[in-house]
Parts: structure tokens; sequence; C-alpha cells
């Protein structure tokens, strides 16, 4: 797979900054207040082995980041049953914040929004959701996130 990144927001308890996000399918990395992080999944973002981090500038538990929000918009395509494919945006928003973690991803596309109303982080089962919503023969195509 061809690596992808996409532009977003990190925030906690010290503030926010603008980030990027990238995968090549099996891990995500991102920098954070000049620390790298990587992990397969977002719940498993710790900081790259060998750098160090400032002793209470992020919560990790595990080795793990968390108490964080990341939000994030990427480009999708979605196909149709001639062939045509259009470019919608995923929007994610996923919450590690106590007392439970969250997500929220939504579909922008043809003028309409399809939200998923899983309570779940499972982000492939979320996408499923929404593919289920999209209009008789309109096809979200898989997504790197699908892996994650």
């Amino acid at each position: 797979m061809t690596p992808q990144s996409w532009a977003g927001w990190y925030r906690d308890r010290l503030g926010s900054e603008a980030l990027t996000i990238t995968t090549d399918g099996t891990q995500l990395r991102t920098r954070i207040r000049g620390v790298d992080f990587a992990g397969a999944s977002f719940d498993s973002l710790g900081p790259v082995p060998g750098i160090p981090t400032e002793s209470g500038t992020f919560a990790l538990d595990g080795g793990n980041l968390r108490d964080f929000v990341l939000e994030w918009d990427m480009p999708v395509p979605v196909a149709s049953d001639d062939g045509a494919v259009q470019q919608a945006t995923l929007s994610c928003l996923l919450s590690l914040k106590p007392p439970e973690p969250d997500l929220g991803v939504a579909l922008h596309f043809g003028g309409a929004v399809y939200a998923s109303g899983r309570a779940e982080l499972d982000f492939g089962s979320v996408l499923d959701d929404i593919r289920r919503q999209l209009p008789s023969g309109s096809s979200l195509q898989p997504s790197p996130l699908d892996a994650i």
C-alpha cells in the first residue's frame, strides 16, 4: 500500500496542536510536540523506542498514549454502479479520555452526511455501518482505516 497522510488536531490537558497522521496500512505514525509516536492502532500509539519524552508531557498507560482527543479528515473514494468515482470526506474524532473512549465518524458525500451510530472503537465496524447507509448503487471504497 502507498503511504497516506492526513492533517488533524491533537488535544490533551496541555493544549492542542496541528499534526499529520501517516499510515502504510499496518502502522500509524505521528509527531506530537516534537516526539514521534507509532502503533498498529490509534489506541496503541506510543513513543518510538529510543525517543525520550519529558516526564509528565504525555499521559501514558503501559507505554501507550492516553487521555487525548484526535480529529482528522481524510479523502475517500465512493464508487457508483456505473463505475464513476467521486471523492468524499471522512471526518473522524477519537477520544481516549476517561471515563469511556469514544469514536465519531461521519462521511460527507453528495451533499449529505452519513454517520455511524455505533459506540465502539473498531474502525472497520464503524465504516461498515456507514457503507450500509449509502444510497443504492454507491459503495465506499476500502480505506486504510479498515485494517487499523
